[in-house]
């Protein structure tokens, strides 16, 4: 499996995104997921949907060191004893002594940065994650947290896909030695698939649009990307995108996508993006 070393954790390239699935259907992916060759699994507090995860790890019986979980702690919770207490309800949740990595799910300017990053860096400190990191954290949030935290980021999780320009963080990310996970990497309702750069990529590689998109994601430098999907023959195909290489013509026309800057993800709560 190809990874990101970031920080000290080494992180594979595609992981599973479990957004929106619950029940039978969630553990039933994740256990086959992992069945396929899936190595990486994302989930988060606010999914409602841990349990599901933690069903689907533990029926498909891979060695746990052989595995990366991420889970997140959500905004209302960025109080030091309420993310202690989220931290480990999602290890309940899990089934898990520990998780890979855990993040700050989106930023909350009410609570102190700093008491966040305290309880962060203790989570650390006190075994419930092997590394720490952040999601959804411009570059002026990102330099902050990487001042305030004495222990190295290893990931900002961000939404990313071709039509939105995440060069900014990218950068910020790479000069700290962190990975940029992309959620959103397919660009869910943007219809990037149709797009003609992708299509053309699609049709000289003899692979499907979903994968040229994912291989534009990988290829780049300390890039990940967790796409989601609800159907199962779409997971070993989401996975098959090591075995080719985008020329750098196609990967600069997709890259050119990015001038629509179309966000999916934004919300009252988003902070001030970068422009």
């Amino acid at each position: 499996m190809h990874s990101v070393d970031a920080n000290g954790a080494h992180i594979p390239s595609i992981g599973l995104g479990t957004w929106t699935l619950r029940g039978d259907q969630c553990a039933d992916l994740v256990q086959a997921a992992i069945e396929t060759g899936y190595r990486h699994i994302d989930t988060a507090a606010m999914y409602k949907n841990e349990d599901d995860v933690g069903r689907g790890i533990a029926r498909a019986g891979v060695p746990r060191d052989e595995l990366f979980v991420t889970t997140k702690v959500w905004p209302t919770d960025l109080a030091a004893a309420d993310f202690r207490r989220s931290a480990e309800q999602s290890l309940d949740r899990l089934g898990l002594e520990q998780v890979d990595l855990l993040l700050i799910h989106w930023p909350n300017p009410a609570i102190r940065l700093s008491e966040t990053i305290g309880a962060l860096e203790a989570a650390l400190k006190d075994g419930l994650t092997r590394n720490i990191g952040v999601s959804n954290f411009p570059t002026a949030l990102l330099a902050d947290a990487m001042s305030l935290a004495g222990h190295s980021l290893s990931a900002n999780q961000v939404e990313y896909h071709p039509k939105l320009d995440q060069s900014k963080v990218l950068a910020a990310c790479r000069a700290a030695g962190m990975a940029m996970v992309s959620y959103c990497p397919l660009g869910r309702g943007l219809d990037i698939l149709h797009e003609p750069a992708v299509a053309e990529a699609a049709a000289k590689h003899g692979r499907t649009p979903g994968q040229i998109v994912l291989r534009w994601h990988v290829q780049q430098p300390g890039v990940i990307a967790i796409p989601r999907t609800t159907r199962r023959e779409r997971l070993a195909e989401n996975l098959d995108v090591f075995g080719f290489e985008l020329t750098e013509a196609e990967m600069h026309a997709i890259s050119a996508l990015q001038a629509a800057n179309n966000r999916i993800c934004d919300f009252e709560f988003s902070p001030v993006w970068d422009g």
